[in-house]
């Protein structure tokens, strides 16, 4: 494998979100929100396993036990329990008022203390409302709202050290991808500063990671790229693609060298020139990423 993106499943997910390295299985999950599944993909013999939801998921994080997730949906945050004969059991862990209606989660990952943080969309994107928000979760307290005002709250990720949290919005009237300071005892964003603004470079910020050297990788929705930028907001470098709208990308593999990035099928589009699209890639970037925290239940 190499810095050509490798097609790893061809998957056709109306919109492939939010993969996560699993060390413990060495298997890549990930969801295709509007199919309502959690997918996993098994490096050992390539077997790909789906699970249905009820609701459309959108993104997850490790829940600290076998087969737990804790998971972003329509109309909150849930734990799921994904077993070996293919049933999902689901527990909501809280639950949240949408400003309102057409709404669901979308973007969300555990900071590096495993708190679960995810933001809020209005899914019908021709709206452009800013009623999108970033909730906060804890085990034992309720799901906070801690940030609004976004139309598509995407690009969460944390600092290797954790003191920093970033944070896009990509609806195409916006484009941008701020830094916060984070409170790493309290998990308290503050000063809120743009990062990089992507409006004069190919690609709407999407779903993201964070390398081991604190560099922010995010996927080019539309540009068919996923660039990386130093931590004082550099372009550093852009690698390409086969497919339009690459979605978000993690780090996984035995040495977390591996860059797996999911995409997106439009619904009712001619996809003639991009066969591949809704499928997970692969490639080897040179760096090496970073293990994902827990959210302990």
């Amino acid at each position: 494998m190499s810095t050509q993106a490798q097609l790893l499943v061809d998957s056709r997910n109306g919109t492939g979100e939010s993969p996560v390295w699993h060390g413990g299985e060495q298997a890549l999950y990930w969801v295709d929100i509007p199919a309502r599944k959690l997918c996993r993909w098994q490096s050992g013999d390539g077997t790909v396993t789906h699970w249905e939801t009820s609701e459309m998921l959108a993104c997850i994080a490790q829940g600290g036990a076998p087969g737990c997730w804790v998971a972003g949906m329509e109309t909150g945050i849930f734990e799921l329990q994904a077993q070996s004969g293919g049933q999902l059991t689901s527990r909501l862990l809280g639950g949240v008022t949408h400003a309102q209606p057409g709404m669901r989660f979308n973007d969300g990952r555990c900071d590096r203390q495993g708190r679960f943080w995810a933001g809020t969309m209005v899914m019908n994107m021709g709206l452009a409302s800013p009623a999108g928000a970033l909730y906060r979760f804890h085990p034992g307290t309720a799901v906070e709202k801690m940030l609004d005002g976004f139309i598509t709250p995407n690009g969460l990720g944390f600092s290797p050290d954790g003191r920093t949290m970033y944070l896009s919005d990509s609806h195409p009237s916006v484009q941008m991808i701020w830094a916060f300071d984070y409170d790493t005892s309290t998990g308290t964003p503050s000063n809120r500063r743009v990062f990089v603004d992507m409006n004069p470079l190919p690609g709407r910020p999407d779903g993201a990671a964070v390398d081991e050297d604190g560099c922010y990788w995010i996927c080019g929705n539309d540009a068919g790229l996923v660039h990386r930028f130093t931590p004082d907001g550099k372009l550093d470098r852009s690698l390409p693609v086969p497919v339009k709208k690459p979605a978000m990308c993690a780090f996984g593999g035995a040495g977390l060298d591996t860059l797996f990035v999911t995409s997106i099928r439009p619904d009712g589009v001619d996809v003639s020139d991009q066969p591949l699209a809704g499928g997970v890639f692969a490639l080897r970037p040179g760096v090496r990423g970073l293990p994902e925290a827990a959210c302990s239940l």
